[in-house]
C-alpha cells in the first residue's frame, strides 16, 4: 500500500512539474483546450498585471453585422450642397463712387448636408430630392477619401427622390435588396452622415410596412425602422444583415430634430423605378386623368346611400382633362381603375399613376347608385412642385 501511494505522489508531483513548464513556455496549449470564451484569450505576459485579452484572430459572434456594415459602407457617400444667397440690395450699389469706397456687394453662401447611394459602378448616385433641390454646386465624398462634383441627372419630387451622377474611376456600388420580402421585426441597419458628423451605422428593426397618409410625399409607400435617422442621414441607405439596399432614408418624425425611433424609409422596389425612368428620360412619366378625388366618410356614405366606404369621391373634374373628356362628373364615386379596386384616394393615386399615358382605362363608377363602366384616354402627369419642408422633419 506505501508503494502504492509513493508512486501516486511522485506521478502527481512529475505531473505538476510538466503542467508548470508547459504554463511557462506554451500557454496557449492549455488555454487552447478551455470553452469557446478562453479559447480566443491570450495571457498578456508584458503587462505589469497578467490579464487574459482576446485573440487578435478571434471570430465574431452571432450578434455581429460587421460583415454587411463592410459590404454597404463603401458605397454610401456624403453630400455637400451650396447655395448662393444676395442679401437686399441697396440703390446706392448701382453708384460707381459708392461702390469704389464700399465695395461690392459679396455673395452669401449656405451650405447644407446629406446622404447618397452608389447604385451604379458608372457613378449614379440616389438621394433625396429635398437635399439637392435648391443647390448651386453639389460635392460628393466618399468613403475613402475622394471627392467628386455631381450633376444633377434628374429628381421626382413627389417621392423624395433625386439622381446625380460623379465621374470617377471604380466606384463601389451598392447591391438592391428586395423590399417586398421584408417583414415586420427584420434587422435592419442605417448608414448616412448624421449632423456631419461622418459616415455613421445605426441598427434596428423594421417596425412597420406600407406607411401612408403622413403627408411627407404624394406618393408613400414608407418602411418604417426604429434604426437612429437623424439630419443628414437623408438619402442615406437602410441595409439588410447581408448589407443589400433595402430603402432610401428620407424623414423622421421629432418634435426635437433628433431621432425618437421612428423613422422612414422608401423602399428599394419604389426607388428603383423612379431611378430607371429618371436616368432612361430625365424624369418619372405617371398616369393621370384630371380629378379632384375626396375620401369617402362615414357621414358622406350615408348621404350618398353607399353600401360600403371603399372608393374615392370624384369632388372635381378639370375641364377639358382626360376625365372631362371621358364622361366623369363631379359627385362620382370611383370604385375601380381596370378591375382593380380601389380604396382611397391614396390608393387611387397609385394606381392611376401606373397607367401608361396615351392609352385607356376603364373606370369603374358609381353614379346615382348606378354602376357604369367609362372609359378614359389616360394623360400625362403634370410635374408637381414640392412643398417646402425641414430637414427629415415631420412636425
Amino acid at each position: 500500500m506505501r508503494r502504492l501511494w509513493l508512486l501516486f505522489a511522485q506521478t502527481v508531483t512529475v505531473g505538476l512539474a510538466i503542467w508548470f513548464i508547459v504554463a511557462s513556455l506554451k500557454p496557449e496549449w492549455i488555454t487552447g483546450g478551455l470553452g469557446g470564451a478562453a479559447r480566443s484569450a491570450r495571457l498578456n505576459s508584458s503587462s505589469p498585471v497578467p490579464m487574459l485579452e482576446a485573440s487578435p484572430n478571434a471570430t465574431p459572434g452571432q450578434n455581429s453585422y460587421r460583415d454587411a456594415a463592410a459590404r454597404a459602407m463603401p458605397a454610401v457617400v456624403n453630400i455637400f450642397t451650396t447655395k448662393g444667397a444676395r442679401n437686399q440690395r441697396h440703390p446706392f450699389m448701382d453708384d460707381p463712387l459708392f461702390r469704389r469706397f464700399f465695395g461690392d456687394q459679396q455673395e452669401e453662401k449656405q451650405f447644407s448636408l446629406g446622404s447618397g447611394v452608389i447604385v451604379s459602378p458608372k457613378g449614379y448616385i440616389l438621394t433625396n430630392n429635398h437635399v439637392i433641390e435648391t443647390a448651386d454646386e453639389i460635392e460628393v465624398a466618399l468613403s475613402d477619401g475622394r471627392k467628386a462634383t455631381a450633376k444633377v441627372v434628374g429628381s421626382d419630387p413627389e417621392t423624395d427622390l433625386a439622381v446625380v451622377k460623379i465621374d470617377l474611376p471604380n466606384v463601389p456600388a451598392i447591391t438592391l435588396g428586395h423590399a417586398d420580402q421584408s417583414r415586420v421585426g427584420d434587422v435592419v441597419l442605417a448608414i448616412g452622415n448624421p449632423f456631419g458628423v461622418g459616415q455613421t451605422v445605426t441598427m434596428g428593426i423594421v417596425s412597420a410596412l406600407g406607411r401612408n397618409h403622413l403627408g411627407i410625399n404624394t406618393f408613400e409607400n414608407f418602411i418604417q425602422t426604429d434604426a437612429a435617422i437623424n439630419p443628414g442621414n437623408s438619402g442615406g441607405a437602410l441595409i439588410d444583415i447581408h448589407g443589400n439596399l433595402l430603402g432610401i432614408n428620407t424623414a423622421i418624425y421629432s418634435r426635437s430634430g433628433g431621432s425618437l425611433g421612428i423613422g422612414f424609409a422608401i423602399p428599394v422596389t419604389t426607388v428603383k423605378s423612379v431611378m430607371e425612368s429618371i436616368i432612361a428620360t430625365g424624369q418619372v412619366i405617371r398616369g393621370w386623368i384630371g380629378v379632384e378625388p375626396q375620401d369617402i366618410t362615414p357621414e358622406l356614405a350615408e348621404s350618398f346611400g353607399l353600401g360600403k366606404k371603399s372608393g374615392t369621391i370624384i369632388a372635381g373634374v378639370l375641364k377639358n382633362g382626360p376625365a372631362d373628356k371621358a364622361g366623369i362628373r363631379p359627385g362620382d364615386i370611383l370604385v375601380a381603375v381596370d378591375g382593380q379596386p380601389v380604396a382611397d384616394t391614396t390608393d387611387m393615386l397609385n394606381v392611376i399613376a401606373q397607367l401608361v399615358p396615351g392609352k385607356k382605362a376603364r373606370m369603374t363608377v358609381l353614379r346615382k347608385n348606378q354602376e357604369s363602366m367609362i372609359d378614359v384616354l389616360v394623360g400625362k402627369r403634370p410635374r408637381q412642385p414640392r412643398e417646402q419642408r425641414d430637414d427629415d422633419d415631420i412636425r
